[in-house]
């Protein structure tokens, strides 16, 4: 079988159009990982650069009373990871600015989708594009001549003559073009990797390795059922027609329509309905503003039960911080149980849309992809979940400080001094670890597996049909 192998690409070198076509081809993907490395690098650039600078104008306050500077806020910016500039998943239609303040959790904005020209929105030219659905098209093309230059010359009936075995054949066409496409897909990794060599470590390569499993997969099961249906079916067009429908269904039909019944299946509500629900439970609680408010007396019956002592100006600590903390902690709660309905919403629709890679592998492929990229809804909700709970870390230090930082209640005019200002923690992001990404994958791969599996199944099966010719 090696030696079909080391046959079959002395063909693919000797070919000038295959020739000329790879080195197109592989311009290109070396081009757009080049471009996407750029993006990415230069969009990490800005954000850290507004990161400092935010953080020195925090630093830089002087003095202010501290609940003026939780209306003051922050802003705070998603990171990239390093595969991102291959596939981009999501992260161009999510937004990548959160701002932090205080009584209110904001929406993440500024989405690079917002922001394009109109002209660009149907899409950049990204690595994932290439890799997804042209290169797989190129192996069919590739794989589909392999088979059928040998039944069309005659090659292929001498060949069974002089003893060479049927499934040798078959593995021989099918691995030599497996091999094509994954020579082109180390070019990209080759390439990205030499642009983000700085940023390379443990966690990074072991991601590319899963990310670059899931592509070699399912290349395997495209160039696998391409031999398949060449040595099936006796007259070419039908092989390749069968090859070329099957991959229009996996890569533009079906992913649409499985998508579309997930969402139906578990809907999501609109935004109208999520504001419009959150405000309703929101002024269930405590008005951190209106001091006569009926459960702010509740609130302040119960402190000064705590301190034993008759009035708001007998205590010992500013009630106004108090009262704005109990605001936020009942924010929180809806918060948790709005967001928290979201959540498990859209875990729904990605489950349900993994077990769709029953149907069609390129789903898998595609959920893979972006998941260990870092560009999915899962590292996006990881963000959100992070923000969320430094903006509680960093809002109860401004009321705590309110609170116990000396003032008396009513006294808006107090200010914290610089020093404070500069001890507010800052945003640190936490990556999700490997284990927690494949183990939010694993289905897709476990899927890939199973896809490959069928192929090897289906090759042997052909064989049968060689032997006839």
């Amino acid at each position: 079988m090696w030696q079909l192998i080391s046959n079959e690409w002395k063909y693919y070198l000797r070919s000038r159009l295959l020739f000329w076509v790879s080195v197109g081809f592989a311009a290109v993907l070396v081009l757009t990982a080049i471009l996407g490395q750029y993006q990415s690098q230069t969009q990490a650039y800005k954000y850290a650069n507004a990161t400092d600078h935010l953080r020195g104008q925090w630093e830089s306050i002087e003095s202010m009373n501290p609940h003026s500077a939780a209306h003051y806020g922050t802003y705070l910016f998603k990171p990239g990871g390093m595969l991102n500039g291959l596939d981009d998943g999501i992260t161009t239609v999510t937004g990548n600015v959160l701002r932090v303040e205080g009584h209110v959790q904001n929406e993440i904005v500024y989405s690079e989708a917002s922001q394009v020209k109109s002209v660009s929105r149907f899409g950049k030219l990204r690595s994932a594009l290439l890799l997804q659905y042209i290169l797989p098209l190129l192996l069919i093309f590739l794989a589909f001549v392999s088979m059928s230059n040998e039944k069309e010359s005659g090659r292929l009936r001498l060949l069974l003559i002089q003893g060479a075995k049927p499934s040798s054949i078959i593995f021989a066409k099918a691995l030599s073009a497996w091999l094509y496409g994954l020579a082109l897909l180390l070019l990209v990794f080759g390439a990205y990797f030499l642009l983000n060599i700085a940023s390379v470590n443990a966690i990074t390569v072991t991601r590319s390795l899963f990310f670059f499993t899931s592509y070699a997969l399912y290349y395997f099961v495209i160039c696998g059922l391409t031999v398949y249906l060449s040595a099936r079916w006796q007259n070419a067009t039908l092989a390749l027609t069968s090859m070329l429908a099957i991959w229009i269904l996996w890569t533009i039909f079906l992913p649409s329509m499985l998508i579309s019944y997930a969402e139906a299946a578990y809907p999501l509500p609109s935004r109208d309905q999520f504001k419009t629900a959150m405000k309703e439970d929101r002024s269930k609680g405590i008005d951190g503003h209106n001091p006569s408010d009926a459960r702010n007396k509740e609130l302040q019956d119960k402190v000064l039960a705590e301190y034993g002592v008759d009035s708001l100006s007998q205590l010992p600590i500013n009630f106004d911080g108090l009262r704005m903390q109990a605001d936020e902690e009942y924010g929180n709660i809806v918060w948790d149980k709005h967001f928290g309905n979201i959540r498990g919403i859209i875990t729904e629709q990605k489950r349900l849309t993994q077990m769709a890679g029953l149907l069609n592998p390129f789903l898998s492929l595609r959920n893979a992809s972006m998941g260990f990229a870092g560009s999915d809804n899962v590292h996006h909700h990881d963000f959100l979940l992070q923000a969320e709970n430094y903006r509680r870390v960093f809002i109860k230090a401004l009321n705590d400080k309110h609170a116990f930082g000396g003032s008396k209640t009513g006294d808006w005019g107090w200010k914290a001094d610089n020093a404070f200002f500069k001890s507010v923690p800052k945003f640190e992001f936490q990556s999700k670890s490997t284990g927690t990404v494949l183990n939010a994958y694993a289905v897709d791969l476990v899927l890939l597996l199973l896809w490959a599996g069928l192929t090897l199944v289906l090759m042997l099966t052909s064989t049968r049909n060689m032997k006839t010719i």
